[in-house]
């Protein structure tokens, strides 16, 4: 599992939302780009997650930065997260995790002893030539959407 750098410009992709709309990173045109990866809907900590980017929306929109969440599962998956906990922002399914590995978030995890494959909680700031401005790891879901706010703020 390779990260990106920061200074590396950012795979593009195409990858489908819980309405099956095909959204691409070429296609995102703000001043920031937010990419979050998170490991699966409607978990504790993905929840929290997601319901914090969604509640600061008109402030990253105020930013000029679009946030994107990119996990496994399909279409159905999202659609069922998004209405279960009354989510806006765009969530993206990736059900092969060919963008999670492209971006080097999809890898071996260990959780209470048992080791897996799965997709690492990370999150890439991107300007808008896609070029990674930061990179974050070992994500705390619960703040994090506060932490990208107040870093943006200062590019």
């Amino acid at each position: 599992m390779k990260l990106l750098d920061v200074g590396d410009k950012a795979p593009d992709f195409s990858l489908k939302d819980k309405d099956g709309k095909v959204h691409s990173l070429a296609g995102i045109k703000s001043k920031y780009v937010v990419v979050y990866f998170y490991p699966k809907d409607d978990t504790p900590g993905c929840t929290i997650e997601a319901n914090e980017f969604n509640q600061n929306l008109s402030e990253f929109k105020k930013l000029d930065t679009t946030i994107i969440g990119i996990s496994g599962g399909d279409e159905k998956s999202k659609t069922k997260f998004c209405k279960e906990h009354d989510l806006n922002l765009l969530l993206l399914s990736d059900p092969d995790f060919s963008v999670c590995t492209k971006y080097g978030v999809y890898g071996e995890k260990n959780f209470m002893g048992r080791i897996f494959m799965g997709i690492n909680r990370i999150t890439y700031i991107l300007d808008k030539n896609n070029k990674v401005l930061k990179v974050y790891e070992k994500v705390n879901p619960k703040g994090h959407a506060e932490e990208i706010i107040e870093l943006i703020k200062t590019l």
